[in-house]
């Protein structure tokens, strides 16, 4: 009789690790697919209403660049999880140096959506700014 409790006490320690065991692989998995999702670089494309033309710019993620007269930073960037209907999300922060009274000012500060660009809109005289993708 001894024998069967010890035994029973066995099973439910082994059930009881392959439980924690599995919850381990899916919080595991979580960490490594949010990793990834996260990318280095911004891909951006700025339409310069002027001349009518595209440029295509990759900004690494915290560091400045200049295109004519905007400093475009990218904060952060991140890729959607579903794989049917991507959507690319981007922390994005704009200044426009022609503007000698609002040099801390930016012209656009914010997130930014691959899908619905009107959510947060970008809204300059002279160009136009897309979020095309993050890696």
């Amino acid at each position: 009789m001894l024998l069967k409790k010890n035994i029973k006490a066995g099973k439910i320690k082994i059930q009881l690790f392959s439980f924690a065991l599995i919850l381990f692989f899916i919080f595991f998995s979580k960490l490594i697919l949010a990793s990834e999702l996260e990318g280095n670089f911004t891909h951006i494309k700025i339409l310069d209403k002027i001349s009518s033309k595209n440029f295509l710019i990759k900004l690494k993620n915290g560091e400045d660049i200049r295109y004519k007269d905007l400093l475009i930073k990218s904060i952060k960037c991140k890729n959607s999880e579903f794989d049917d209907d991507p959507e690319i999300t981007a922390y994005l922060q704009v200044k426009d140096l022609t503007s000698n009274n609002n040099d801390d000012v930016f012209v656009f500060n914010g997130w930014m959506f691959s899908s619905s660009p009107s959510i947060a809109p970008f809204d300059h005289p002279v160009y136009d700014i897309w979020l095309i993708g993050c890696n």
